[in-house]
């Protein structure tokens, strides 16, 4: 494992954002394409979620967004952010507020 600064970390802008919108990336079989409020604007988001989260259980869903991550295009559409989500032994799941908060709120 690599260790950095504090300071490094701190430049990490990580949101609680709403998922708006989910669907189906129109390129790749495994990506979703999200619309998600983080407070102060919408974002679109590319996330290889698909074979662990169908729709209607991501529509609504708050989960955490690194919103400072440099904009990136996944089978050609624009990915403006990351969720973060755990990963072990093949499952997935989202990382998400233990509490109601309001999108935008800042992870510290």
């Amino acid at each position: 494992m690599t260790e950095i600064k504090f300071s490094e970390w701190q430049k990490m802008d990580l949101r609680v954002g709403e998922i708006l919108e989910v669907n189906d990336h129109p390129n790749a079989d495994k990506l979703y394409v999200l619309k998600v409020d983080i407070g102060e604007k919408e974002i679109q988001l590319v996330a290889g979620i698909k074979n662990f989260y169908k729709k209607d259980e991501l529509k609504g869903k708050k989960i955490v967004v690194f919103t400072n991550l440099e904009p990136a295009v996944l089978r050609g559409v624009k990915s403006e952010g990351m969720l973060l989500a755990a990963d072990k032994d093949g499952r997935v799941t989202l990382l998400v507020p233990e509490k109601n908060i309001e999108s935008g709120a800042k992870i510290r």
